[in-house]
């Protein structure tokens, strides 16, 4: 039943791929046979019929394929193959999600489990949690004084949020009748955290690692625009400088993609760690 269910789901969101991408073609077509005429960004890129100057599908899949058939070239500092790029963006991502984890899980199980320090940390994180990511850049430029660590910085600094508060949420939300037990079992607090609220409250924090990658993803394109040099986000802003919409649509693309194999990756490690009363 369920193997039917997500075959059905599987064709019904292809079509819709399908029909989406065939009315883009069919538009761009026809504003092309209509006027006749070539706009300068058509000439420029080779795109034939379009009087709005974007490229339609087929010109993308055509730039998709010469792209990932040399995803890893170098050419210098402003050539560089998608692959790199790519590589360049995940690598900041995971090292500031990490240096993340490594913070807020550790204190968050300490809030959670002090309803007073849960209470005195609260308005400090209701302050800092709104605050935009991008926001604190200039401050981590001026600070580290490099553009590649100021990036990790500002992933840092928005991923760690969501993972916090879902952690001490987590923690604070174990029965009472679980911890009860572990005390009648005379365990230590150390092996009661490991063996009892760890296991319960990991689904919890693990749906906050999710949101957090989700977060970083997005912000880390947009910190690479501000600092350039290497990276998915200086890539689009390098291919609208030069005025090649087609790479620029490829690269949202391979974001979205990237975006969606890390979220996967988190959504499947959540399957792993729940449990049922």
């Amino acid at each position: 039943m369920i193997a039917s269910q997500n075959l059905r789901a599987a064709l019904l969101s292809l079509a819709f791929l399908i029909v989406a991408l065939g009315l883009w073609e069919l538009s761009i077509s026809s504003q092309g046979g209509s006027s006749g005429e070539l706009t300068e960004y058509e000439m420029l890129m080779g795109i034939s019929g379009s009087g709005t100057g974007v490229p339609p599908p087929s010109v993308i899949f055509s730039h998709a394929v010469e792209e990932l058939s040399r995803p890893f070239y170098d050419g210098g500092p402003n050539d560089k193959g998608i692959g790199l790029q790519l590589m360049y963006s995940i690598a900041r991502v995971m090292a500031g999600f990490s240096l993340a984890v490594l913070v807020a899980v550790p204190l968050g199980f300490v809030i959670g489990m002090s309803p007073v320090l849960n209470k005195a940390m609260n308005p400090y994180i209701q302050v800092l949690k709104p605050i935009s990511p991008l926001a604190w850049m200039p401050l981590a430029l001026f600070v580290i004084k490099d553009s590649g660590t100021s990036a990790i910085f500002v992933i840092f600094i928005c991923s760690i949020w969501p993972m916090l508060i879902n952690t001490a949420f987590g923690v604070a939300s174990v029965k009472r009748d679980w911890l009860n037990v572990a005390r009648t079992l005379e365990m230590s607090k150390l092996r009661t955290a490991f063996t009892v609220i760890l296991p319960a409250a990991a689904p919890t924090i693990l749906t906050g690692m999710r949101i957090s990658i989700g977060i970083s993803w997005l912000v880390i394109v947009a910190a690479e625009m501000l600092v350039g040099g290497t990276g998915i986000g200086y890539y689009v802003w390098n291919e609208w400088n030069n005025l090649d919409l087609a790479s620029v649509i490829f690269a949202i693309i391979m974001i979205g993609v990237i975006g969606m194999l890390l979220d996967g990756m988190l959504a499947q490690a959540s399957r792993l760690v729940r449990y049922q009363d």
